[in-house]
């Protein structure tokens, strides 16, 4: 499924997306013939919307039917890489093939690109072998030309004298030596030069004389590429016994040795014949590259295409080779989950198949009842594909189960809006994932590697990030650290301007010097006060704790859906309730306290216990809540905020307690209660099934209906209960768990507080520290400062601000779903739904 999403996000899906719950699926059994078996899975592979099931799953892969035609698909897919290793030699690249791809080869055509690619194989090989025969007679005659120039100098006019005399040098063939002096002259690799010597020093005991010289430009090994440093040696010598051993040591350590005349002149004269066959050998070599690399453009337009058609082939055999063969070898038979709105087009694909080739016995396709888990099928679009992935990365929901990726595609850019909440820097996040939506079709193209993949498939994602982020930015008020003033501050100033500009620090009186409340988000004044940290401090903390137990309150109440659908209707008054009542009589009513202390306690008083001096701390009174503990109240002030808030806490807090056993006890209970009702009318049940497998006729016949063995022993297979030891080691696991992880989810959505408030202050630092120092400068120095400094605070703004601070903000809201929310509710299970499908298979090897 992952890869054909690929292509639906391509083109877009269609309207009948379903994202809530997982696509309804049916286990099929398909009869097929052999001979229209090849032309029905290729077909299917077009359609793409089957998942077959590997019936033979305890069978090696060498003993399976189809083993043979896998092989040969091995074998043709050896030759095209053999072939593109070619090109890439030769610096061709092949053209991929994205949306028009061939159909699958014909049973008839597979001999004809056999025999296509064997021709094309043997063709490149031997200009292969041609070209490296040809490239190392050139090599061999540029080292000799070299052999002959730079050993000139290892030679004075009295030892070439000798040498011409006597005919010693080894162009010429060993004679009777008589003891006088002789050489041997090559090359060898740079890296052996060193042992060559010892080696040449122990075998004569110190009786010969070499000298060498490196030379300048490294060559190239005709048959591996490398390029490889050389040195040029000439080893004196006496004797021919002495020069037998020399000779076997330079073969040994794969020196090449050239044929070298002692006599100038003769150096000279080989020299120039040298020059002029190396000339006519590039004039060879030229014309056979220029045939080797017509043969490879003309081979890289049909790689594509056979790449494409090999590649479908062994996936036909593949899934073939997971059907069951009958004893008489008449049909293949298999199973398969198709989506049941798909269960139409293939029955009539099948149909259509089998009237095309003129099938004798038409192709069997039943829907069987089954009790195995079905796989998960999300239809998704190019706009939730990357929401579901973020699900999905997590565990891959159990079948029909709620899937939270609907509702991701809101709380997941909200809840990262809540920590990176700034107009500008929201702004280029979301110019950012406009861009990438704007300009899909051509990016969808363009291959930069796995992380521009996974950016680029979360465009959607980014694009919603960023629009959340300016309007949180709104609320906050807050833009590069700066304030706007759009409606004018609602506090006045009731001093006048000497005392203003005198003082440098004044209080205003909320309860005088303010015009009731700010239309939207902040009041920019606020931006000048002293107390701004300590505001938004307490401000965006209580935000968090509200927008944390909603959150976590709404998973809890999803869990009522899943518990409905599968009719498990006990799990609701003996889990869903307890756990619902224990998060909202506990957290929930310290949110309660938040807004009724907002609400209570205003600079506008007619009692002195309603001032904001007597206010509470919520904190305070809901640990004191816990420790049934009463603080001792300001004077003048109330104790608690309501008359009978004691009481109630009291209650509040004894009923909660009261859910943790129940949460225990209440699950393990049940089931032992359905269990033995369920022992105590076992025999009546397992007598009513035999009546219902068996059909008698006439009191005498009995016909059996004749299903699959294997699929009836699935299906009647009960399985093993499990032991009540097991069951309440679990759920006294489950209640620890959910009574600890309330409290701790509850405190891990103060990360929402940390990270915004962590934002604010280092985008404040960076323009307090970096631009306004910039802004300050004047003159011509100004003027370039301004610039350079302008530069150094859009480069932090963007890799700091937006990149490392938009990814923390990023990991901290997915940690947030897949922790705090998530597992209120999800349980994610379940294998995801991968159709048999040839365009899945050629998207995922591009891809690769």
């Amino acid at each position: 499924m992952w890869c054909r999403k690929l292509k639906d996000l391509a083109c877009g899906a269609g309207p009948h997306d379903n994202i809530f719950r997982s696509e309804k699926m049916s286990l099929a059994q398909m009869y097929l013939q052999p001979e229209a078996s090849y032309e029905t899975i290729a077909a299917l592979g077009e359609l793409g919307c089957v998942q077959f099931r590997d019936l033979n799953e305890g069978v090696s892969a060498v003993q399976r039917k189809f083993v043979n035609e896998v092989r040969r698909c091995d074998e043709l897919e050896r030759k095209i890489r053999y072939a593109t290793n070619e090109l890439a030699k030769d610096g061709l690249k092949v053209v991929d093939l994205i949306d028009d791809f061939p159909p699958a080869p014909k049973p008839k055509e597979i001999a004809e690109l056999e025999s296509l690619l064997e021709k094309t194989e043997t063709e490149i090989m031997e200009l292969a072998a041609n070209n490296v025969s040809l490239q190392t007679n050139h090599l061999e005659l540029s080292e000799m030309i070299q052999v002959l120039e730079r050993t000139e100098q290892f030679f004075s006019e009295q030892e070439s004298t000798n040498f011409d005399l006597n005919k010693r040098g080894t162009h010429r063939d060993p004679e009777q030596a008589d003891g006088r002096l002789g050489f041997v002259a090559g090359v060898i690799r740079r890296e052996r030069q060193y042992a060559f010597e010892r080696m040449l020093w122990r075998i004569s005991r110190g009786n010969v004389l070499v000298r060498r010289t490196d030379m300048e430009a490294p060559v190239k090994d005709p048959r591996t590429g490398d390029m490889v440093l050389k040195s040029i040696f000439v080893v004196f010598f006496q004797g021919d016994q002495l020069q037998s051993r020399i000779r076997k040591v330079c073969q040994g350590f794969h020196a090449t040795m050239y044929p070298c005349p002692s006599a100038h002149q003769d150096r000279v004269d080989m020299i120039k014949s040298v020059h002029v066959r190396i000339e006519d050998l590039k004039v060879i070599i030229s014309q056979t590259e220029d045939h080797r690399t017509c043969v490879l453009k003309a081979i890289m337009k049909q790689l594509p295409n056979w790449s494409a058609m090999v590649k479908k082939m062994k996936a036909i055999y593949h899934t073939l080779n997971m059907f069951n063969v009958d004893f008489g070898s008449k049909c293949l038979i298999g199973e398969c989950w198709v989506p049941k709105k798909e269960l139409e087009e293939v029955e009539a694909l099948l149909a259509d198949t089998s009237a095309t080739l003129g099938s004798t016995v038409p192709t069997i396709f039943n829907v069987l009842d089954t009790q195995k888990d079905p796989p998960t099928y999300f239809r998704t679009n190019k706009f939730t594909y990357g929401f579901q992935v973020l699900i999905d990365a997590y565990g891959i929901a159990k079948y029909r189960e709620v899937n939270p990726g609907l509702y991701t595609c809101i709380s997941f850019p909200f809840l990262f809006a809540v920590m990176f909440g700034d107009m500008g820097h929201g702004c280029i996040v979301f110019i950012l994932g406009l861009w990438m939506v704007l300009d899909e079709k051509r990016l969808c193209k363009k291959r930069a590697g796995e992380i521009w993949k996974i950016l680029f498939g979360g465009r959607y994602i980014i694009m919603l990030m960023g629009i959340f982020a300016i309007y949180t930015g709104f609320i906050y008020n807050d833009c590069f650290s700066k304030s706007f003033n759009i409606f004018g501050t609602h506090w006045r100033m009731q001093y006048n301007r000497t005392t203003v500009l005198t003082n440098p620090t004044l209080q205003l009186n909320p309860a005088t010097d303010t015009r009731g409340t700010y239309p939207m988000g902040i009041d920019p004044i606020w931006q000048s006060a002293s107390n701004k940290i300590i505001f938004l401090n307490t401000y965006k903390m209580k935000l968090s704790i509200i927008f944390g137990v909603l959150h976590m309150v709404f998973g809890v109440c999803l869990s009522v859906e899943n518990f409905v659908y599968f009719k498990k209707y006990a799990y609701i008054p003996l889990q869903f309730v307890p756990q619902v009542l224990f998060l909202l009589l506990l957290f929930g009513y310290m949110v309660f306290m938040m807004f009724y202390k907002w609400v209570q306690y205003s600079p506008h008083y007619e009692h002195f216990a309603d001032s904001p001096g007597c206010a509470p701390s919520v904190l305070i009174m809901f640990i004191d809540m816990i420790l049934m503990k009463n603080e001792v109240p300001t004077p003048g002030c109330m104790p608690t905020m309501f008359p009978v808030q004691r009481e109630l806490e009291t209650i509040l807090f004894v009923v909660a307690i009261i859910c943790i056993p129940w949460i225990l006890l209440g699950m393990p209970l049940w089931i032992m209660c359905k269990r033995k009702y369920q022992a105590k009318h076992h025999v009546e049940r397992n007598h009513m099934d035999v009546i219902m497998e068996t059909i008698e006729i006439k009191g005498k016949e009995v016909i059996i209906n004749e299903v699959n063995e294997t699929h009836k022993h699935e299906q009647h297979d009960e399985e093993e209960e499990e032991p009540m030891s097991e069951i309440w080691i679990h759920q006294a696991i489950h209640t620890v768990e959910y009574i600890l992880s309330t409290i701790s989810h509850t405190a891990s959505y103060l990360r929402l507080w940390a990270l915004s408030l962590a934002h604010a202050e280092l985008s404040e630092v960076l323009w307090t520290m970096v631009l306004s120092e910039g802004l300050q400068m004047k003159g011509y120095v100004g003027i370039i400062g301004v610039f350079i400094i302008f530069a150094i605070w859009v480069f932090f703004t963007i890799a700091i601000m937006v990149m490392m601070e938009g990814l923390s903000a990023f990991l901290h809201t997915l940690r947030l779903h897949w922790v705090e929310f998530m597992s209120k509710f999800y349980v994610g299970t379940g294998y995801e739904f991968q159709p048999f499908s040839f365009n899945a298979l050629l998207t995922a090897d591009e891809d690769d």
